[in-house]
């Protein structure tokens, strides 16, 4: 009899393990456990607040030390800022910046709307790709040492613009 009632006691205790197991999981561990392509939880790195947009991208500062290059939207001001961050001192090396009113051509005191997103375009290397929905222009930008070595510190290069809708007047 010891030996029936052992067998049917660890049974139960095996089977309310399991349950208490599976319900203690959060809904996010069961995803990862049984994926599915619909329900993804995804990392981004831009974000925004008011004003300002920010994101994140490699920068190819130095070949043989990648390093993360951050930009900053200010709409407030009409500017793009991009800098990097010296992994050695972990300290932020300068802003680097671009007029997007002018470079956009944009009339003053129009009501604008940016996206910006980074993509790499080379090992260790983003490109910054920024959109202006009112005036449907689209802008590829990077940001690294100057390529002509006229200009010390960081450099915002703009690569090529167009537009990707036309614009009813």
């Amino acid at each position: 009899m010891k030996t029936g009632s052992a067998i049917v006691g660890a049974i139960v205790g095996l089977a309310l393990g399991i349950a208490g197991t599976a319900f203690c999981f959060t809904p996010a561990q069961r995803q990862h456990m049984y994926y599915d392509p619909n329900n993804v939880i995804k990392a981004g790195s831009n974000d925004r607040f008011e004003d300002y947009v920010m994101c994140t991208g490699a920068a190819a500062v130095n070949p043989r030390s990648p390093t993360d290059g951050v930009w900053l939207l200010d709409y407030r001001a009409g500017k793009l800022l991009g800098t990097v961050i010296d992994r050695a001192q972990g300290k932020i090396i300068g802003w680097a910046e671009l007029n997007l009113v002018q470079d956009f051509g944009i009339p003053p005191k129009q009501n604008v709307h940016f996206l910006m997103t980074t993509g790499m375009i080379a090992q260790g290397q983003s490109a910054l790709y920024v959109a202006e929905t009112t005036t449907g222009k689209f802008s590829v930008y990077t940001l690294g040492s100057d390529p002509t070595g006229q200009q010390a510190g960081l450099t915002i290069r703009k690569h090529d613009a167009t537009t990707f809708r036309k614009v009813a007047n």
